[in-house]
């Protein structure tokens, strides 16, 4: 279950990483702004489900 949980953790940290990039590269560029809006709310709502699924898991590692 640790392994998992330190998976889960890396996979957010990375991820987290390629939004922080990702997101002002598609505000910055209007003419991507209707094609980069999906791609936009599918990574937050993947963003919002690995906290909750590392938030899940802590309860079992810790």
């Amino acid at each position: 279950m640790t392994i998992i949980f330190q998976l889960l953790l890396t996979v957010f940290v990375l991820f987290s990483f390629v939004l922080l990039v990702g997101v002002p590269v598609a505000y910055a560029s209007p003419s991507y702004w209707n094609q980069s809006k999906p791609l936009l709310l599918a990574g937050s709502v993947l963003w919002v489900l690995l906290i909750l699924a590392i938030g899940a898991l802590n309860s079992f590692v810790a």
